[in-house]
């Protein structure tokens, strides 16, 4: 079968190579890869990793291989999976605990879109409470988690503000719940009772001093590459309040991740939740998605296609 492998020359550059087929084990399943999308972080990887690793992480496709202790879906049906790496390949081995399968009328497009970003903006949420009535300030709300954290803040009876670059970023924030969108977190009014902070460096510092008394701001991110400026002082007047840095891996998992992977296409079957993809190409353009994704030229997610 092949797969993008990495070119390991410190960039973005990948090569559709040869590669073994899938060993899974007897709670692992076979997907035959329809879709994948792309992720800031594993491009951050890609330049880091050595020749030969194989990247990916969001697929979708069909069951080729069920699992062979019987858990899981059975062969032939649509699933969207996360995969630790290895993903960007024809045919990847998937735990069954973080498979769903997808409901009538969800694309493997979209669905590909929803294992890091969705995850991420659904159990970034949760650990910020109760969303009812409160409200939530969303920092690089153009990116894939942040358009997923915005309509689910909505739908979840928040009044949100939306940051973003610029006008052409904001396109389809207002449709999808923003109350107020800004170009710069220095334009939103707080305090807010939930910030998901996502850019660091003097935004995170802005952010700490628009939270309200007993609020959150969830630090998921640092896209700047810069630190941020925090002391005692910025908290005065905010009592109660909390940074807490968010994983996505290790943070807020009552539930398994196929549940929520089962949660989040059950929002998009229902048209409560919508995946934005800016770009949707073949695979074999997999480095102009990279450059793409890595220049943010990209509103929401780029996907992948196996053609």
């Amino acid at each position: 079968m092949r797969a993008l492998v990495n070119r390991g020359d410190g960039g973005l550059g990948v090569d559709l190579t040869e590669v073994s087929e899938p060993d899974p084990t007897p709670a692992e399943l076979v997907v035959d890869v329809a879709g994948m999308s792309v992720n800031r972080g594993e491009l951050r990887l890609l330049a880091a990793r050595p020749e030969g690793w194989r990247p990916g992480q969001d697929v979708a496709g069909t069951v080729r291989e069920a699992a062979a202790d019987g858990s899981g879906p059975p062969a032939g049906a649509r699933v969207v999976a996360w995969v630790d790496q290895g993903g960007w390949a024809e045919r990847v081995s998937a735990s069954v605990d973080r498979v769903a399968v997808l409901p009538e009328g969800v694309s493997f497009s979209a669905a590909a879109t929803l294992p890091i970003a969705g995850m991420t903006a659904l159990r970034a949420l949760r650990v910020g409470g109760e969303l009812l009535g409160r409200r939530v300030l969303v920092t690089g709300a153009a990116g894939g988690v942040g358009r997923f954290a915005v309509e689910l803040a909505a739908r979840g009876g928040a009044s949100v503000t939306a940051v973003v670059r610029d006008a052409i970023r904001a396109d389809g924030l207002a449709q999808l719940g923003a109350a107020r969108v800004v170009f710069d977190i220095g334009e939103a009014e707080g305090p807010f009772d939930v910030i998901l902070e996502s850019a660091g460096g003097s935004s995170l510092t802005a952010a700490v001093r628009l939270v309200a008394p007993q609020g959150a701001v969830i630090v998921f991110g640092n896209s700047s590459g810069e630190a941020a400026e925090i002391s005692f002082g910025d908290f005065v007047g905010r009592p109660g309040a909390r940074l807490e840095g968010f994983f996505v891996y290790a943070s807020a998992q009552p539930p398994s991740f196929g549940e929520d992977l089962e949660r989040l296409t059950d929002f998009v079957a229902r048209g409560e939740l919508n995946p934005h993809i800016g770009m949707e190409v073949s695979w074999t353009k997999a480095e102009a998605a990279f450059a793409a994704v890595a220049e943010r030229r990209v509103n929401g997610k780029a996907v992948l296609l196996i053609d």
